[in-house]
């Protein structure tokens, strides 16, 4: 495994290049980009400029781990009941896979929609399921995959149910983006790990306290760090352990100093 950083949680000003160099100076092995509107990375960024990005990060020792499709101007939301929106986020989300081959990188994270006092919860699950689905193809023809993450979403609520969602869309390219930190409000987090272990493909770590019902640093908090380790493992986990630790709440360093330490638990 290695010490992974998300730039979900590093400042929105940083470049590229500032980025890789920062995550280095911090202790970082991997990064896990975002696909946004403004700065270097977005969907109209030439994907030959991608290509030599992902070029720097290697000639620095830096695995691009996963994307993030953060573009919150366009629609991606697949849950939706509104036909029109449905078939607009289907072509976005085909355009940050695309973006993501371009990075040489393996993974899109994906968040799918929300629930609302007007989408019902079977209608939302069908229609998720017909848009994975439809995008699965491209997923498979760009040897990228999607990885949906729980993002409080009041969708897909327990393990048990996102391995049968995922069952259900009947992909190996679409599975779970798994986060310690959102589970802790609603289960325990070791336990996503068993049950949706064929289906994992990255993980973020932070950490949770139900007491108080706040974000904290690093082994802080309420998640079983030595338990979600050992589920990792089981199921063969090898991949990066992405902070998403604001520093607001720790600085960068420590939080990749105790990324380390988890990882000899």
């Amino acid at each position: 495994m290695k010490v992974g950083l998300s730039t979900i949680i590093t400042p929105a000003e940083w470049t590229f290049d500032e980025t890789l160099r920062q995550a280095a100076a911090a202790g970082y092995e991997a990064v896990e980009l975002c696909l946004r509107e403004e700065g270097d990375i977005t969907l109209q960024t030439p994907e030959s400029e991608l290509g030599a990005m992902a070029a720097r990060a290697k000639d620095q020792g830096i695995e691009l781990s996963s994307v993030c499709a953060q573009v919150r101007s366009m629609p991606k939301d697949i849950m939706t009941n509104d036909e029109a929106v449905w078939r607009q986020s289907i072509d976005t989300i085909r355009r940050c896979l695309a973006a993501t081959r371009a990075l040489g990188v393996d993974t899109m994270l994906l968040t799918i929609g929300a629930l609302t006092d007007d989408l019902y919860y079977n209608e939302a699950y069908a229609n998720a399921v017909r848009g994975l689905q439809m995008l699965a193809p491209t997923a498979e023809d760009l040897q990228v995959n999607i990885a949906v993450e729980y993002v409080w979403n009041k969708f897909l609520l327990s393990p048990m149910e996102f391995a049968h969602f995922c069952d259900d869309v009947g992909s190996c390219r679409v599975g779970l983006f798994f986060d310690t930190g959102n589970m802790v409000i609603f289960g325990f987090p070791q336990h996503w790990v068993r049950i949706c272990a064929r289906h994992l493909m990255k993980v973020h770590f932070k950490d949770f306290r139900r007491n108080g019902y706040e974000w904290t640093p690093l082994l802080e908090g309420d998640v079983n760090f030595p338990a979600v380790m050992a589920e990792l493992r089981k199921a063969g986990y090898d991949g990066a352990l992405l902070s998403e630790v604001a520093p607001s709440i720790a600085p960068l360093d420590e939080t990749a100093r105790a990324i380390r330490r988890i990882m000899e638990m």
